[in-house]
């Protein structure tokens, strides 16, 4: 795994073998920042990263100029892996070890962008859930971002605040708004 652009181009990251992961591939990574960069500036938002994992997508922001980027799982080493490599690289990433939909539920950080990475396994209900809480719960700054990855094989568009897709190989990126 490497960081792709900015700061710390080239990085290479090196997580345990033993993490619950499944980090998104540098092609699709690199055509999600892509997007993004052509719909903000990176020093001047903040991300929400779900089921940060490695940190992976985290990381490329931070090495763009994100200056306030939030990671939340609910695995030990994951956020363990996350604060060891932020701090080496001197970025500005905080953690919160939690489940993610209990944090939805609880708590209220507004963000430009909300990355969510969930398990591809996850049923179309528990994929729901995601958008719905962040729209509920009002986490997206005005003119924000929702992106989901997911499986080719799950559908999102009939979801609520869904507003299109972009695939990857085995991957997609399917992107919510407010109304």
């Amino acid at each position: 795994m490497r960081i792709i652009s900015g700061l710390y181009k080239s990085r290479k990251i090196n997580p345990p073998k033993n993490l619950p992961v499944r980090p998104t591939t540098d092609m699709a990574k690199e055509s999600l920042f892509n997007i993004i960069n052509n719909l903000y500036y990176f020093d001047e938002i903040t991300v929400l990263d779900l089921f940060a994992g490695t940190g992976n997508i985290s990381y490329e922001f931070a090495s763009r100029g994100v200056e306030q980027i939030t990671c939340v799982d609910q695995d030990f080493g994951c956020i363990k892996f996350i604060n060891e490599t932020s701090k080496a690289f001197e970025m500005p990433i905080e953690t919160i070890k939690s489940d993610v939909f209990k944090f939805l539920e609880k708590k209220s950080i507004k963000a430009n962008i909300v990355f969510a990475d969930p398990p591809y396994n996850f049923t179309l209900e528990q994929f729901a859930k995601i958008p719905e809480l962040i729209f509920q719960n009002d986490f997206l700054i005005e003119d924000g971002l929702l992106v989901v990855e997911h499986s080719k094989h799950t559908n999102l568009s009939e979801l609520g605040n869904f507003s299109y897709s972009k695939s990857y190989g085995g991957s997609v990126f399917s992107f919510f708004e407010k109304d």
